[in-house]
């Protein structure tokens, strides 16, 4: 019993398109704690709670509590799906007390900070000079794909904060998503919501120039590269889609070349999009819908992440905020 409805529930995660990483993480949790009742000969519609306690301080010995939290979360998840469903008649777990992750407020670079990272592009292999070598006279004498390369990281940094895209987004942009005229890309997020990201002037430029000059030399790499083109905008070195891991690969090594502190992450570029947006003046729903966010709660995180925005709101409003001397 306690099997078809766990096959049930990953029928329903998979019809709500949850990502093949999230289907195996709830299997593997769900599964392990019916295993456990199972061992016990235990009915998982009403487990004791006891039992419940004893299989908390066994997840929780010599792990994080950021694990034991997620683990815990399928399992609830899973019983909120049983209650629906009419399997069980509610969440056995809602009078035990579990784990509780503080909520932390995401990392954000400064301005100067994602100025850096693209200088840290250009000082790669000296993309300013390889883009007015196109411009005019063709390749210079070196390695064209190295140039190539240096377009492209460009290219991928300028869109990832121009559009607050998520790494899998980034990963699985397509050329009949793009409209540089109109400085728009279509990018399906979780859930599989479609939205628009947008894209500056420095992305447009930075993605014609790849989508030129840089990418044609990738692709050229490939065996048999122009009857199997793929469609993902940014290529590897040897002219396949650039996955996640070739993206979070080549965003550390640029870290690390510009002096940028560890846990720097294509999610922090994310971040950095929307805070700056938000210290710019923007409204929290429309960086909500930039973001994809189905709560606009998700979103407002991030009106806690930059001091400088309340000092200056202090400043401003506050009347005796610039005085001086005792009253």
């Amino acid at each position: 019993m306690s099997g078809e409805a766990l096959d049930q529930f990953l029928q329903a995660l998979d019809a709500r398109d949850a990502s093949p990483h999230t289907q195996r993480s709830y299997a593997h949790a769900v599964g392990d704690f019916l295993g456990f009742l199972d061992e016990r000969r235990v009915d998982w519609r009403d487990p004791p709670r006891h039992l419940l306690r004893a299989y908390l301080a066994e997840r929780s010995s010599g792990r994080a509590r950021s694990s034991v939290a997620q683990h815990l979360a399928a399992i609830r998840s899973f019983y909120r799906f049983a209650a629906r469903a009419e399997l069980t008649a509610g969440d056995p777990w809602g009078a035990i007390a579990t784990p509780r992750l503080p909520r932390r407020l995401p990392r954000v670079l400064e301005i100067e900070q994602v100025e850096r990272l693209l200088a840290a592009v250009d000082s790669d292999a000296g993309a300013d000079a390889a883009t007015t070598a196109w411009r005019t006279s063709g390749p210079l004498a070196h390695d064209p794909r190295t140039h190539a390369l240096a377009l492209r990281d460009r290219a991928l940094i300028e869109t990832a904060y121009a559009a607050g895209l998520r790494i899998s987004e980034l990963a699985a942009a397509t050329l009949d998503a793009l409209d540089l005229r109109r400085g728009e890309m279509r990018v399906l997020g979780k859930g599989r919501r479609e939205r628009v990201g947008l894209l500056g002037r420095p992305a447009r430029e930075a993605l014609r120039e790849y989508l030129e000059h840089g990418r044609p030399v990738l692709l050229d790499q490939a065996p048999r590269a122009v009857a199997e083109s793929p469609g993902e905008v940014f290529l590897n070195h040897r002219g396949g889609a650039l996955g996640v891991r070739g993206l979070r690969y080549r965003l550390d090594a640029l870290r690390r070349r510009a002096g940028l502190p560890d846990g720097v992450s294509p999610h922090t570029l994310r971040h950095s999009f929307a805070t700056h947006l938000l210290d710019g003046g923007a409204d929290l729903r429309i960086v909500q819908e930039l973001l994809g966010h189905a709560s606009l709660a998700t979103t407002q995180v991030y009106t806690h992440v930059s001091p400088g925005r309340l000092r200056s709101a202090y400043d401003s409003a506050h009347p005796r905020a610039h005085r001086t001397g005792r009253a």
